[in-house]
C-alpha cells in the first residue's frame, strides 16, 4: 500500500481531504470512488500521524485533573470520593506518593480512570 512519506505529501493529503469532506457525508454510499478515496486517504493519515506525531499516554495527575474539571470537583471533593485525606490526594496529586491498590481501585470505580493510565 501506497504511504506518505514527506511533510508535503502529508499537507496535500489534508487538503484532498478537506476538499472530499465536502462531498462525503454519512448519507454518501460506501462504495462510491469519493468515499473509497477518503477512506484510503485517511487510513494514510492515520498511518503519518502515529509516527510522526504519537500522542503519549496522558500521565494519572493529569487525568485526575480533567476528570475533576469535567466533574467540578475539587481537590477535597476528590479525596473524601476516593476515601482518603485530602493531604494524600496531594502527595499523589504532586508526584510524592504512589497511589495504593485501594487507591487505584477507587480511582477506576469512582473517576472512572483505566487502569493503564494508573498503573502508568
Amino acid at each position: 500500500m501506497a504511504q506518505i512519506k514527506t511533510e508535503e505529501a502529508y499537507n496535500a493529503t489534508l487538503k484532498r481531504i478537506e476538499e472530499l469532506e465536502k462531498t462525503v457525508d454519512d448519507n454518501t454510499p460506501n462504495n462510491t470512488p469519493e468515499y473509497l478515496e477518503l477512506d484510503m486517504l485517511c487510513d494514510l493519515i492515520e498511518e503519518y500521524e502515529a509516527i510522526h506525531y504519537p500522542i503519549g499516554k496522558p500521565s494519572l495527575v493529569d487525568t485526575i485533573k480533567l476528570r475533576m474539571y469535567e466533574l467540578g470537583l475539587n481537590q477535597k471533593s476528590v479525596a473524601a470520593m476516593l476515601g482518603i485525606s485530602a493531604p494524600r490526594l496531594s502527595e499523589i496529586m504532586t508526584g510524592k506518593a504512589e497511589p495504593s491498590l485501594s487507591i487505584a481501585r477507587a480511582l477506576y470505580q469512582k473517576l472512572n480512570i483505566s487502569a493503564d493510565v494508573i498503573l502508568g
